[in-house]
């Protein structure tokens, strides 16, 4: 293990292009984030109207202030619903994340009825599934504030209706583990959303306001013929007295939040690991990460510049730092937790995977959690990469990620392609996080690695034919799969379609990590007990 310095002037006129591109697109991911909150800001007046606290206010008023919040999911459904990248809203209807209530760590999630008129996106199930996931693993109670008409059944496939039993089959494996959930009830909740408020623990609704059921008035008479108002069907007034769905009835949404954050602070669910120790701040500052990678995947850079960056000064090791090159491997600190990281200098390469092998199974002995910094194009390919026996290396190195026992947060921070993706911690490698940064890359192949591909496979077929090639035919197309692989792997493109956990401003990777580094720990430090039959009511 030897000590590692930064080897660059962040400040040099080369590496000012690099801050300038990236503050771009991060300015892009800020702008999303604002049309979502500006598109719910909208119906403001009108929920003042009706004495009612905006889907925002409500997570305000629910979350304890001045401590960390992560949202999850901010890019979710965009480009989805909606193509138009000038007016798709990501966020898929609802705002989540992990935040504090009551001095307690949770996790919430807010329906933003403003949004859509209330119905779900197409990607809407596949959040909450994500966020129940997350919730389950590191075991976080659950809070829930609903108010959703439910889905469109003119836009949404069955698809949407399925990834709703997904949800619900979620939810009750969190029941049965233990994990405490709370709904509260600010306006509807149908069919699948009202069977989640059903297998709560507790049950919040606003009088005159809540209600919960299998189907709407409109769809009761349709079906059955009978006619009945919303709140005679499944108001909260009714599912307090008749049904005992409904365990607390709340004056107003502000009320109903009070309700539940007294009911958070009773579970006695406060921190189970001690204060952490004092920890040194970055050797280098880590806004320098804008000068020192580039925005543009094809451009590379030494990972250890970013991982310096990231870490407590003074504690970034080397592992094997003259072997296995492409893939640099380290330990250190972040935020007072030791760490193992494990970066991409280049394509996966079999004397790479060999030693990430050994550092990720002496990081498993040792209870080490696992940073994977993300920016290969791969694998290495060609005669000398087969021989060598880059398949099977390939397949180690994925199961080793795979099956580690010890906390994984991942970050595309770069490009993020093929089975180097699964190597690096992302699909498939069952990360606790999963983050992008607003220039990552990630796909099969790279845009021009595809045309390329093309192209040549377009070739080999006109020579084994015996026949010519028509040029600007073959132009058109490569163009045409540039455009089609860039649009793809772009990280926009791939958080909208919920491939990640959200994407996050490069400048905040430190804090996002200490967050999950804390959520873990605490995780792995509380026992559950098992859960009883949520559904019986006194």
């Amino acid at each position: 293990m030897n000590a590692v310095y930064s080897r660059i002037t962040p400040t040099d006129t080369g590496l000012s292009h690099n801050r300038a591109e990236m503050e771009a697109l991060i300015a892009r991911m800020r702008r999303l984030e604002a049309r979502a909150a500006a598109k719910s800001a909208e119906k403001h007046q009108l929920y003042e109207r009706r004495g009612q606290l905006s889907p925002r206010d409500r997570l305000a008023a629910l979350l304890d202030p001045g401590l960390p919040f992560l949202e999850l999911f901010n890019m979710i459904s965009y480009l989805v619903d909606d193509p138009d990248p000038a007016t798709s809203v990501p966020g898929a209807s609802m705002i989540a994340g992990i935040g504090f209530v009551a001095g307690v760590r949770v996790m919430v999630c807010v329906d933003d009825a403003a949004i859509m008129g209330g119905a779900r996106t197409r990607k809407t199930a596949d959040k909450l599934l994500g966020l129940v996931t997350i919730a389950g693993r590191q075991k976080l109670p659950f809070l829930f504030l609903m108010d959703s008409i439910g889905t469109d059944p003119m836009r949404d496939g069955v698809e949407s209706w399925a990834r709703a039993g997904d949800c619900l089959g979620a939810f009750a494996r969190l029941s049965a583990a233990g994990v405490p959930v709370v709904t509260v009830l600010h306006g509807v909740a149908t069919a699948a959303e009202a069977c989640l408020a059903g297998g709560a623990d507790h049950v919040i609704a606003v009088r005159g306001r809540g209600q919960a059921m299998l189907a709407g008035a409109a769809a009761v008479q349709a079906l059955t013929g009978e006619e009945v108002g919303g709140a005679a069907l499944g108001g909260a007034q009714m599912h307090a007295e008749v049904t005992g769905l409904v365990d607390d009835l709340a004056a107003s949404d502000a009320d109903a939040v009070a309700i539940a954050r007294r009911w958070v602070e009773g579970l006695h669910w406060q921190t189970c690991t001690g204060p952490r120790a004092p920890y040194a701040a970055p050797a280098y500052p880590p806004d320098d990460i804008l000068n020192v990678v580039s925005a543009d995947y094809r451009n590379p850079f030494d990972m250890t510049e970013l991982a310096l960056r990231l870490v407590d000064g003074g504690s970034l090791r080397r592992f094997k730092p003259e072997y296995g090159m492409a893939l640099p491997c380290w330990q250190a600190r972040i935020m007072g937790h030791d760490v193992g990281l494990l970066g991409n200098n280049g394509p996966l390469d079999p004397e790479g995977g060999r030693k990430a092998c050994q550092f990720l199974q002496a990081m498993e002995r040792a209870d080490t959690p696992m940073i994977f910094l993300n920016n290969t194009t791969g694998t290495a390919l060609g005669s000398r990469s087969e021989r060598a026996g880059m398949i099977p290396q390939a397949a180690r190195m994925i199961r080793a990620v795979a099956t580690l026992s010890v906390p994984k947060i991942a970050l595309l921070v770069g490009a993020s392609f093929g089975v180097g993706n699964s190597g690096m911690g992302g699909q498939g490698a069952g990360a606790d996080f999963l983050f992008s940064w607003p220039n990552a890359r990630s796909g099969a192949l790279a845009s021009g690695h595809a045309a390329l591909t093309m192209e040549q496979v377009a070739r080999r077929t006109a020579a084994r034919c015996g026949r010519g090639i028509d040029e600007a035919r073959l132009g058109r197309q490569r163009d045409a799969v540039l455009r089609h692989f860039d649009r793809q792997s772009e990280a926009f493109f791939t958080s909208g379609q919920g491939l990640d956990m959200g994407m996050i401003d490069p400048r905040d990777s430190r804090r996002v990590i200490g967050i999950c580094l804390d959520t873990c720990q605490e995780a792995r430090a509380r026992q559950l007990r098992a859960g009883g039959d949520r559904s019986v009511r006194a």
